[in-house]
């Protein structure tokens, strides 16, 4: 066993249940394409990366996706409280640091996750903030369930609200490049996999 854990959380790919806001102008079948491309980058990604592996799939765990790791479906009622629970699992079972990131990063690489891993040497937390205002990563070397708890999930003031609260409770932080995941068309269009999809 590595002391070191990365989480990866995935939507199930359900056709019209997958980048919901992009299908609005892309359509529901391209959009479920996006995101089928967005998961094989990252478990590629993932592979490359030395260190534990538990793949949270949001409804149902898919055995034909990251063979051989360990999987488990996200327990929790907001994203919030499932990543609270996955670092908590992750700490009981006795890993020293644990990284968790998303599956919607195209410019997501083994480089970035393993930086993740070795800010955590000298900071109590990392994030990798995203474009949007939340973030794409985030890691720990022990529990904080505070940054998970009452936050505003979803919107674009997530990582500021996170940050401040870090800031008044003093615990200590580093920050990785900051990386846009997609979420809408013009995301799309400035990513690389938008030739893809067209």
């Amino acid at each position: 066993m590595s002391k070191n854990l990365l989480i990866i959380f995935v939507k199930n790919i359900i056709l019209g249940k997958v980048k919901t806001r992009l299908a609005k102008t892309v359509g529901d079948n391209k959009a479920f394409e996006v995101y089928k491309q967005l998961v094989d980058i990252t478990e590629e990604c993932s592979k490359k990366v030395k260190a534990d592996k538990h793949v949270y799939f949001s409804d149902v765990v898919i055995n034909g996706k990251w063979i051989d790791e360990l999987k488990f479906v996200q327990n929790g009622e907001n994203l919030g409280e499932r990543m609270c629970n996955a670092f908590d699992y992750a700490f009981k079972q006795g890993y020293d640091k644990v990284v968790l990131i998303g599956s919607d990063l195209p410019d997501i690489s083994p480089e970035i996750i393993e930086k993740g891993f070795d800010a955590l040497d000298t900071g109590e937390i990392v994030f990798g903030p995203a474009e949007d205002g939340g973030y794409y990563l985030v890691g720990m070397k022990k529990p904080h369930k505070f940054i998970f708890e009452n936050k505003p999930w979803s919107e674009p003031n997530l990582f500021n609200v996170t940050l401040k609260e870090l800031g008044k409770q003093e615990v200590s932080f580093s920050l990785l490049q900051t990386l846009n995941d997609i979420d809408t068309f013009e995301d799309l269009k400035s990513s690389k996999i938008y030739n893809n999809v067209k």
